[in-house]
């Protein structure tokens, strides 16, 4: 059997006995959004690899970071390797719960993604955020972890690049989005891009809600899991890369027969990246519309969130705005100014 991502994952997901339901088995706090405060220069910020082994590329991103004025360190096993993950679940867990544990370090970078996220996340020191809540910027991978950052300390997370940076699919603009989104409390707009595959998914409408979501392959993966948001009210993101039409069908349609989509305010779809499908078939945005048109909610698709070229940075667990006619998302800031979190 080839070993790719789905089939680790699918062995993860066997290999555990987590009911099936709508909502995970740990119920989600009450209490209000907590948005970290925004980075500024001279901010001590962790490197961090939960999930796959970084390479040469992630000298290139923490370069970038240095160039906001942030002083960018690695966590102690950010190099070590372990099959294919990046150190032992030991090693890894070490690492990231001593970024949200040093009061001195205000942001936690993920080095990639790949796979191993999951196997660490029961170990993860939720009292320590709860405590100090800091930054965290990840994706794919790091899906899980924003969904527990967010289940167990109610803590808006950036869904945006990882340090293991290139630039040929992220350049210029991309960067200002990261910095833009850490260091400010601008809103975010983002505006449906018609050269995305997705932008061909829409159902008219607006819609207003917390907005939640990830790498669908990983959001799938965390059914029955604390790491899984309720999504009631929510607006859903949800990208994915080297999945055939087909599998957003059979994820979209799981996600549905468990219950999680019953509730959402709208659909905002990010990238489908290298979605190969069959000539006379349907293509990725075909399937997903079929799956998404009749929930009754807004959906815009052609969002530049994931996998693809021109990534942007997008807070989760902010409010935010999806408009099909003006093809926009408007997201509230994921930081506030000043030393301290602030819940709201």
């Amino acid at each position: 059997m080839t070993l790719t991502r789905r089939t680790l994952i699918g062995a993860a997901v066997a290999g555990t006995a987590a009911p099936l339901a709508g909502t995970s088995a740990v119920a989600a706090p009450t209490r209000k959004a907590v948005r970290p405060p925004a980075l500024r220069p001279g901010d001590r910020v962790r490197v961090v690899a939960p999930a796959g082994v970084p390479d040469a590329r992630l000298d290139r991103g923490i370069a970038i970071l240095e160039s906001f004025g942030l002083v960018v360190e690695r966590g102690a096993h950010l190099y070590d390797r372990y099959g294919y993950l990046a150190g032992t679940d030991e090693a890894r867990l070490a690492d990231l719960n001593a970024a949200f544990t040093d009061p001195g370090v205000r942001g936690v970078f993920a080095a990639r993604g790949g796979y191993g996220t999951q196997r660490i996340l029961d170990g993860l020191d939720l009292a320590a955020v709860r405590r100090d809540p800091r930054v965290f910027v990840g994706f794919s991978d790091l899906t899980p972890l924003i969904g527990r950052l967010w289940r167990g300390a109610r803590l808006v997370s950036f869904y945006g690049p990882m340090v293991n940076w290139t630039d040929a699919r992220t350049g210029p603009v991309e960067i200002e989005s990261l910095r833009s989104a850490l260091t400010t409390t601008a809103p975010i707009v983002l505006t449906r891009d018609p050269a995305e595959p997705s932008a061909a998914v829409e159902v008219p409408g607006t819609a207003t809600g917390t907005l939640l979501g990830g790498n669908l392959t990983m959001l799938q993966a965390s059914i029955g899991t604390p790491d899984l948001p309720n999504l009631r009210g929510a607006i859903l993101v949800f990208e994915d890369v080297d999945e055939a039409p087909y599998s957003y069908d059979r994820m979209l349609t799981h996600l549905r027969r468990a219950g999680i989509l019953k509730h959402l305010a709208g659909v905002a779809v990010g990238q489908f990246t290298n979605a190969t499908g069959t000539a006379g078939q349907w293509t990725a945005a075909q399937a997903v519309q079929d799956r998404l048109g009749d929930l009754g909610v807004p959906v815009l698709g052609g969002l530049r969130i994931g996998h693809g070229n021109g990534q942007l940075t997008v807070p989760f667990g902010t409010r935010a705005t999806l408009d099909t006619a003006a093809g926009t998302l408007t997201v509230a800031a994921g930081v506030v100014d000043g030393s301290r979190a602030l819940g709201g």
